[in-house]
């Protein structure tokens, strides 16, 4: 059987991405409109309700106005936008988060993408918030970054005009509009404070949560990881022993995540950092597992990996 699938926002990065995913799979057969409609009010909402799948690609006012549009109970939408994470009846599409996550999203015709942020906080902390090895009511922080393609054409454009700049650090009003989906994610009491900041390369992040403990925990938290993930075909767990993580230009796209835990000797003293590419689990990578989830197909079928 196949399947038509529209991306709505198809000439941005991540829709890109996702096209290239898709080049070549039998299962899926693109709806696409010439550059001259792509803004075309009628057209757009013809493709959006001729499609078996719709994959926002669009700013979150967009993403909502295209939900919109859509005026049948067939075609099932995975939004890549903010626009939906936290919004009753949309499934969150991080199958690995939860025990019954990939059910829901099956089941689902509305589906949110996860910020690609919030994907490696959650890896990280999810699991250890429902072992009882965190404490629900934690104040956590949160310091990660980026390449510079998670900011789309405009940061694209940006870094690329000033090679001088080696550090860009923002969110400095404590306000990221990725917060509410890592609270409501991890079951988290408080927001964590959350410290993101881009870099000189391209694709790539680091997303690390510092954690202490009055008792050894190194062990346990690693055991709840490593159980948690056990058997994923896309996320990975180790300790860590190197003297550093690095991200460079010549980092190769994937849709794999990396979750390593560092500790002191005593055991009281974490550093979980998850590894992943900002366009792959983190994006374009995250829509299709959860297109193919939706679609009853393999869910690691066209990822890298």
């Amino acid at each position: 059987m196949t399947h038509t699938v529209f991306i709505d926002g198809a000439a941005g990065t991540t829709g890109l991405e996702i096209a290239e995913r898709l080049a070549g799979r039998s299962e899926f057969t693109l709806i696409t409109l010439p550059d001259a409609e792509r803004k075309d009010a009628a057209r757009r909402a013809g493709a959006l309700n001729d499609a078996d799948f719709v994959i926002l690609c669009l700013p979150d006012a967009a993403a909502t106005e295209a939900v919109a549009m859509i005026g049948n109970e067939r075609t099932k939408v995975i939004d890549a936008s903010t626009a939906h994470r936290v919004a009753p009846g949309w499934a969150y599409g991080f199958p690995e988060l939860s025990a019954g996550q990939r059910k829901a999203i099956a089941a689902s015709t509305r589906v949110s993408n996860p910020g690609c942020y919030p994907t490696g906080f959650l890896a990280l902390v999810a699991p250890l918030v429902a072992a009882g090895i965190v404490p629900a009511d934690a104040r956590l922080s949160v310091n990660a970054v980026s390449g510079y393609s998670g900011g789309g054409k405009e940061l694209i454009a940006r870094f690329e005009a000033e090679p001088d700049i080696g550090f860009r650090s923002y969110g400095l009003s404590l306000n990221h509009k990725h917060v509410p989906e890592m609270q409501r994610g991890a079951g988290l009491t408080h927001p964590p404070l959350f410290a993101p900041a881009v870099v000189p390369v391209y694709r790539g992040m680091l997303v690390e949560v510092p954690l202490g403990f009055d008792a050894p925990t190194a062990d346990a938290a690693f055991e709840a990881l490593a159980a948690h993930f056990e058997g994923s075909p896309l996320v990975s767990v180790r300790r860590g022993d190197e003297s550093e993580l690095l991200l460079s230009q010549k980092d190769e796209a994937t849709d794999r995540m990396e979750l390593t835990l560092f500790s002191d000797p005593s055991g009281h003293q974490l550093r979980l950092v998850a590894r992943l590419d900002n366009l792959g689990k983190g994006a374009s990578g995250a829509c299709v597992q959860n297109l193919n989830i939706m679609a009853g197909l393999p869910e690691t079928a066209g990822l890298r990996i």
